[in-house]
């Protein structure tokens, strides 16, 4: 005789450490207005100007010459060799035994997770973050706990101690993004070199977001752990063609490996995307080889952007920033009386036609504050803080 258990059918949802992640709070407030055609959006990381066009033109004549077939799961070596050299100028010899050619920095950020963790693996990370870099290792069923930098008038800090505490044994990996998406914080050479003695000590590794490395505006280059790191030390790099390129929406990116890893990272490359597409891939070998004044304009207009927003969300009553940031695309603020990020970046968009970033999607670190894309032209900055000025002074119960 059959139990009743028996008779249940199976389950349609999806296992529990898929649905315990958290939905993208960005999205969230997106969605509320992407189709409105008066909304002014500075909710998500991308400039307001287009991919330069001889990156362009590689990817037509590419496909002109249709390359549209399967290529090498490791990407193709003209790229692969290309990104050799791009790093090689900026950190020191760095060989294609080295490199994967991925579909998107979020692709190699996942790689990477997939190669290190296990289910109950535990995972410290500098928060607050952008999301997914936080969501990912719960994916694979690590736990995952933070270090949240601290918010002072002279900008953003980490307290170094409190971090290298918490990287105590046991601890699989530590997850870090600098220059900083949400807050544009910026990690030291000093502060580099003693975590990655303390993390050699331990067997931690070191998994460094560096999509923001060329948003830099103390150096052509930000630090990096590529910088003063060993080829078998247990450091990997994860980058993108997204943001220093304008590329956001061509989703191509690289990670940098132990030479040991890199036959296992092509079998998840394999496992998950086969090959970045041969004809995004032309469009990669271009802008690494002859995109160097571009990314010079683009960091250019981003400091004028930067300081700009500055000077004139200072100037609105209610509002607190921390100083300038050294790096990245964003300003991460708060306004009196803000306690509910995501609620107050929806009405926002419902009453004012301002899409910002909540900071509640960075994590709890970030609740009550708001980001803000700053990678647009002034006079697109100016209307923007017109519209906040003027919803503030509407909703004084805000303050």
């Amino acid at each position: 005789m059959q139990s009743a258990a028996s008779h249940c059918p199976p389950s349609t949802v999806a296992r529990a450490e898929v649905q315990a992640l958290r939905s993208s709070k960005i999205r969230e407030v997106a969605n509320a207005g992407m189709d409105r055609k008066d909304i002014l959006p500075f909710w998500f990381g991308e400039p307001d100007e287009e991919t330069p066009d001889e990156i362009c033109g590689a990817a037509i004549a590419a496909l002109e010459n249709r390359r549209t077939f399967y290529v090498q799961t490791l990407g193709e070596p003209a790229l692969r060799e290309e990104i050799a050299r791009y790093l090689s100028r900026w950190h020191g010899p760095i060989g294609i035994e080295r490199i994967a050619v991925t579909s998107s920095g979020t692709h190699a950020l996942m790689l990477a997770l997939q190669a290190l963790l296990n289910p109950g693996d535990r995972v410290v990370a500098v928060t607050p973050l952008w999301p997914n870099l936080v969501e990912m290792p719960k994916v694979l069923g690590a736990h995952v706990e933070t270090v949240a930098l601290q918010f002072t008038a002279a900008g953003w800090v980490l307290d170094e101690q409190r971090l290298l505490e918490a990287l105590r044994p046991g601890t699989r990996a530590l997850l870090l993004n600098a220059p900083n998406n949400p807050t544009g914080w910026t990690l030291s050479r000093e502060s580099q070199e003693a975590i990655l003695a303390h993390c050699r000590r331990l067997g931690i590794w070191i998994v460094s977001d560096d999509v923001y490395q060329r948003i830099s505006f103390d150096a052509p280059c930000a630090p990096s752990f590529l910088d003063i790191a060993r080829p078998e030390d247990r450091v990997i790099s994860c980058n993108s063609f997204s943001k220093a390129w304008r590329m956001t929406g061509w989703r191509l990116g690289w990670i940098v490996v132990p030479p040991a890893m890199l036959g296992d990272i092509g079998k998840l490359i394999e496992y998950s995307s086969t090959c970045a597409p041969p004809f995004v891939q032309a469009a990669g070998v271009v802008a690494l080889s002859r995109g160097e004044d571009a990314i010079a304009r683009t960091v250019e207009r981003l400091r004028q952007g930067r300081d700009h927003l500055a000077a004139r969300l200072g100037s609105v009553p209610g509002v607190e920033l921390a100083a300038p940031a050294r790096g990245a695309m964003y300003t991460f603020f708060r306004v009196d009386g803000v306690t509910d990020s995501l609620a107050f970046c929806k009405q926002l968009v419902a009453e004012a036609g301002l899409g910002l970033a909540p900071g509640v999607a960075f994590g709890p670190e970030g609740e009550g504050y708001l980001r803000w894309c700053y990678a647009s032209g002034t006079p697109r900055l100016d209307d923007g803080v017109r519209r906040l000025a003027a919803y503030l002074e509407n909703h004084p119960t805000t303050r």
